[in-house]
């Protein structure tokens, strides 16, 4: 990231004792209320006339500077305030003219970090203002066609302007201490948008960097006289040459008496392209599994990729459309939730950019007008399957071999994809796969009907395989959701497919053709016949709320059925949270399926500063008559809870014969990698093990660890920032070369990082200690944060030679004549090491014009204080000379 070729340094927090002059303008200004208005001593406020533009083109006057106030020094107290020189806040803190590189905010949104251009276009001495081309206005997002004759002019012979020159009304303010421009636009010359949306064009790709992600562990468990040993390692490693990202993904698994495995699981390059929207991925890859099942593929693939979508404009969400009389607001609301609020113009509206809410809940839509009177309009919203806003797109093209996990036949295939939202009410979808021997066809459509979302589609397949028969069936599926707003229940999804006995899916006509090719097809069990998905929730308001989950499958050549369920109960008496559960699982170290039986109390505990929870549950499971009172304790210790623990007991009974066990975990954030012990024991076996987890990324800086795991990253640099906190990522942490690296940022958004200054030397300044971004995905984005060093800290009490106090707001200047400190309250200034003037060199101290307005003065670091602490200021006393 460029730094500012032209800044001034804003005045730390820290700075209690030595007041910026924007600072010392604030106290004047509030102390100074009643402040001489004294006109005809003064200047007029706007004394430039209008000034003729380049090639002749008229301008209007630009935006004024602060108009000038003359401060009452009498309401300053002291022997020598009339004396004090504060002509220089007459103006206010005059932004220098130059180069910044800054934030962008637009009507209050972020929207990227460029380059802007200040100039003193009131004549020299006076506030510098920004000024607008062509490129920043689109990238703040007006609509050039909506501008005036004249502004279109300057902008065409390549000008530069003020913004209130372009576009009436609207204004800019540059903060040089938040190094951020602050820009007001009305909402009837900007282009539209969608909430959230962040321009391409600030798009991080990162810089060229290798990185490394690693999960480890070690598992030993000593039973019955037998000893086991089990580890793995996971990798995901890759290279980023720009827009380009290289992955390569594996493990190793080792156990006792077998050895150590190794396993390629994926490598492939990947890219994104904006202008589409779509990922373009070339090596090992999953197809879309939007029509069809997703299977492995080793080729080409290219699609859409929803993160590039606005937040806002992904999922399914209705448009909201209605009609204003008046200057209006509009209010959406959900269940009695406000999930929208914007004010539009009179006459039609449409509202587009409303954020997925789940599956459900009918929208009421009202319409305040300016003279108060209010119309309001119910609009039926379920999220159908497959279900886009109305006018989006979203396709996938695959092609390549196909990757067998469990046989040797790998033919190429070909998968193609497709949906459209036609309207607010109908999403069409469809799609073909096409490979040697087999093919299949799919067309659905998805509906937001007011009773309900209804999704409907069906598949055609053939399949010609050696040594079978030939094959060809459909499968057709229905699916529901709703949400019945006055129960306040939830159907967020019941689907039903039905499959045909001719009926295969790729992946199963796959299997079919290796067991075909060994000679045994006829040993291939698990056709789906039918399978039926039902989820509900239901909210019983201030008595909690439940849920009912399951799925149910049965098969054409296999007579059992696969019956599964969840089903529950979820409250809280006071703090207590109770849970009471049911489900149905299959054990599939025995093949058996049963019922087990849960209910859990959750208890919050404090210990001092420290929060802590215990749980306790008992578990009836049918599958082996077993039953378990088990007891829970979890809490953290160290700074930012880095450290966390628990320790679980629990006594099983199951028929005559108890068991009881003992199991403690415990996990440690350290700034380079997580790090995890657990050890248990038990009647007739103990265990113990540990694993270790993190990132490692080797860039132009340098190579940086970090404790998280993620596909997106983000390399702080804050030289001098040594041990500081990254205050967005907890357990990440500066190093020692001023580096620290975040993991699992979100791509195509607007991401915020943050550095805690709690702790670090009083002389260090962060010019700023959060900044935003928009990285691209799988990305390394270099984030510096610039630092000042002062240098150790010393407090000065000055006195004058009559031993009077210094009046407050004089100025300390070092040998050099720069401002290095400004005298606060008790006549005490705060000076840095790193500023000179400490140790030996003469400083002025100057409040008013001639020698009665100036002293010099010398101070020494205390004997007690000759090797100061960073942390903590020094104190020491000063006279003048």
């Amino acid at each position: 990231m460029k730094k500012n070729r032209c800044s001034r340094p804003r005045a730390s927090n820290r700075d209690f004792l030595s007041l910026s002059p924007a600072g010392v303008a604030v106290l004047l200004a509030v102390v100074a209320t009643n402040a001489e208005a004294d006109s005809a001593a003064l200047p007029p406020a706007n004394p430039r006339p209008e000034a003729a533009a380049p090639n002749g083109a008229a301008r209007a006057l630009a935006a004024p500077d602060p108009a000038p106030v003359r401060f009452n020094a009498r309401f300053l107290s002291g022997s020598a305030a009339a004396q004090l020189d504060i002509s220089r806040f007459d103006r206010g803190n005059l932004v220098a003219a130059g180069t910044y590189r800054a934030d962008l905010n637009v009507n209050q949104t972020w929207i990227g970090t460029t380059d802007i251009t200040l100039r003193e276009v009131n004549g020299p001495g006076t506030a510098a203002q920004p000024l607008f081309d062509r490129a920043l206005l689109t990238r703040i997002g007006v609509d050039l066609t909506k501008l005036g004759d004249a502004a279109r002019a300057t902008l065409d012979t390549a000008q530069a302007a003020l913004l209130p020159e372009l576009i009436p009304g609207a204004s800019a303010v540059f903060d040089p201490g938040e190094q951020r421009l602050d820009v007001s636009v009305p909402q009837a010359w900007m282009s539209r948008t969608a909430r959230g949306w962040i321009d391409p064009t600030f798009w991080d790709d990162g810089v060229p960097a290798a990185l490394v992600q690693y999960s480890g562990n070690v598992y030993r468990s000593n039973g019955n006289g037998v000893s086991n040993m089990q580890s793995y390692l996971g990798v995901n490693a890759g290279v980023n040459l720009g827009p380009w990202r290289f992955r390569y993904s594996g493990n190793l698994t080792g156990a006792t008496g077998a050895g150590v495995r190794g396993q390629s699981i994926q490598s492939n390059a990947q890219r994104s392209i904006a202008r589409l929207k779509s990922q373009f991925t070339l090596g090992d890859t999953y197809t879309d599994g939007s029509v069809f099942d997703s299977f492995g593929l080793r080729g080409v693939q290219i699609g859409t990729d929803d993160r590039m979508v606005p937040e806002s404009q992904r999922g399914y969400a209705p448009t909201v459309r209605g009609i204003a009389n008046t200057n209006a607001r509009v209010q959406v609301t959900q269940r009695g939730n406000l999930i929208y609020e914007t004010t539009v113009a009179p006459g039609p509206f449409e509202i587009d950019d409303l954020y997925a809410t789940g599956y459900g809940g009918d929208l009421q839509v009202t319409v305040t007008e300016a003279d108060g009177s209010r119309h309001t309009s119910l609009l039926p919203y379920a999220a159908p399957v497959n279900a886009l806003r109305e006018g989006r797109w979203r396709y996938s093209v695959a092609a390549g071999q196909y990757r067998n996990a469990t046989g040797s036949n790998t033919p190429f295939v070909l998968q193609g994809n497709v949906q459209h939202g036609l309207n607010r009410f109908m999403t069409l979808y469809g799609g073909a796969i096409v490979s040697s021997g087999y093919g299949s066809a799919a067309a659905g459509v998805a509906l937001d009907t007011p009773v309900g979302a209804f999704g409907f589609d069906v598949t055609q397949a053939n399949a010609s395989l050696p040594n079978v028969p030939p094959r060809g069936g459909q499968s057709l599926r229905v699916s529901y959701s709703r949400s019945f707003t006055p129960l306040q229940t939830d159907v967020t999804l019941a689907a039903y497919r039905y499959s045909t006995q001719g009926f295969l899916s790729f992946a199963d006509a796959m299997a079919l053709r290796d067991a075909a090719t060994a000679g045994n097809a006829s040993a291939l069990t698990g056709r789906q016949k039918g399978r039926l998905l039902l989820t509900v929730n239901q909210s019983l308001r201030e008595y909690g709320s439940m849920y009912l989950s399951g799925s149910a499958q049965i098969y054409w050549n296999r007579s059992s059925r696969d019956t599964s369920f969840q089903a529950g109960y979820n409250t809280s008496i006071r703090r207590v949270g109770v849970n009471v559960s049911v489900s149905r699982e299959l054990d599939s170290s025995t093949a058996r399926w049963g019922t087990r039986f849960m209910v859990s109390l959750s208890v919050p505990l404090s210990l001092g500063a420290r929060h802590a929870n215990s749980v306790t549950s008992f578990t009836r499971d049918s599958r082996d008559g077993s039953s378990q009172l088990q007891t829970s304790f979890t809490s953290s210790a160290g700074a930012n809870h880095r450290l966390n623990y628990g320790v679980t007991t629990a006594r099983q009974w199951r028929g005559a014969q108890t068991d009881d066990s003992v199991n403690a975990n415990l996990t440690f954030l350290s700034p380079a990698a997580q790090m995890q012990l657990n050890a248990g024991r038990a009647n007739g076996y103990t265990q113990v093990g540990g694993g270790l987890s993190g990132s490692i990324v080797a860039y132009g800086g340098g190579v940086v660890l970090s404790p998280q795991n993620g596909d997106t990253f983000a390399v702080i640099e804050a030289d001098d920032a040594v041990g500081a906190n990254v205050s967005s990522s907890p357990g990440v942490r500066i190093d020692g070369r001023g580096h620290a690296l975040i993991a699992g940022l979100q791509p195509y958004a607007l991401n915020q990082v943050g550095i805690d200054v709690k702790g670090l030397p009083i002389g260090l300044r962060l010019k700023t200690t959060e900044q935003r971004f928009a990285p691209t995905a799988g990305s390394v984005v270099r984030v510096q944060f610039d630092t000042e060093d002062r240098g150790p800290a010393l407090v000065v009490r000055i006195r004058r030679p009559d031993g009077q106090p210094v009046p407050f707001g004089a100025e300390v200047l070092n040998p050099r004549g720069d401002v290095v400190g400004t005298v606060g309250q008790g006549s005490r200034a705060l000076v840095y090491g790193g500023t000179g003037g400490i140790g030996g060199e003469e400083w002025t101290v100057k409040w008013g014009e001639g020698a009665g307005g100036r002293c010099r003065v010398r101070a020494e670091w205390p004997a007690a204080s000759k090797a100061p602490s960073r942390a903590i200021a020094a104190f020491a006393e000063a006279s003048c000379r």
